[in-house]
């Protein structure tokens, strides 16, 4: 009789960084990171599911990182069997994932991983407005997608609008603006504009990652192309 495996930890994906561009002559590249703990994600021998369209080459490969350094501040990476500069080009806006245990968490105030948030009910003065559907990361702010019987409604994930997120309760609360999830008359409408003109967004809040992760403004010109529905699923092809 086979002895008894021990149960496997559950397990999703996170999405760490993006290749930016081509760094020199030796096959490095420029990251955007996802990730608060870049020490720990980018260590030699660990290796990044790819996100890259069907027609790439690497679709459905997989990069092992050799050495990760910093030129400037900014992080550049030197994988494995990326040799020269054009065999880096072919890695541009690639999106790197990596395996992530689903009881990890995070040490960071105020933030959560994309998979500890999706589920949660969004709760307005005390009554139940719908659940979270998943997390947009973009590039001023992340966004709760929060599916509601009218349909998904966008939520800027910020303090002023997002005040608590409570995961053990199951609740995330929110005090959205007039018109957020209803429709207002156009009268109202007009004069909620002349008293709201010229206030300023509260402190912002964001969740650990695209997983673990953070995305910054320099994803502007991709993030049509490069998002994807942050509930940490497995990369597909765009």
């Amino acid at each position: 009789m086979s002895p008894r495996k021990p149960p496997r930890t559950p397990r999703t994906q996170l999405r760490v960084a993006r290749l930016v561009k081509a760094h020199g002559l030796k096959g490095a590249l420029k990251l955007e990171l996802y990730t608060d703990d870049p020490d720990r994600r980018f260590t030699p021998g660990a290796t990044f599911a790819l996100q890259v369209p069907t027609s790439s080459s690497w679709h459905g490969k997989s990069l092992e990182l050799s050495e990760l350094r910093f030129y400037n501040g900014s992080p550049v990476a030197f994988f494995v069997g990326v040799d020269d500069r054009t065999a880096a080009e072919t890695l541009v806006k690639a999106v790197l994932w990596i395996d992530q245990d689903l009881d990890e968490v995070t040490d960071e105030e105020d933030a959560w991983f994309d998979h500890q948030l999706v589920g949660l009910s969004a709760v307005r003065d005390g009554q139940t407005v719908g659940q979270i559907a998943r997390v947009e990361h973009l590039p001023a702010q992340d966004l709760l997608v929060v599916a509601t019987d009218a349909g998904e409604v966008l939520v800027p994930f910020v303090k002023a609008i997002v005040p608590s997120v409570d995961v053990e309760a199951g609740i995330v609360t929110l005090t959205p603006p007039v018109g957020l999830f209803e429709e207002i008359p156009d009268s109202d409408a007009a004069e909620g504009s002349e008293t709201e003109a010229g206030s300023g967004e509260a402190g912002s809040r964001r969740p650990a990652a695209a997983g673990d992760e953070k995305p910054s403004a320099d994803e502007a010109d991709d993030a049509a192309a490069d998002e994807t529905s942050a509930d940490t699923e497995s990369p597909e092809a765009e």
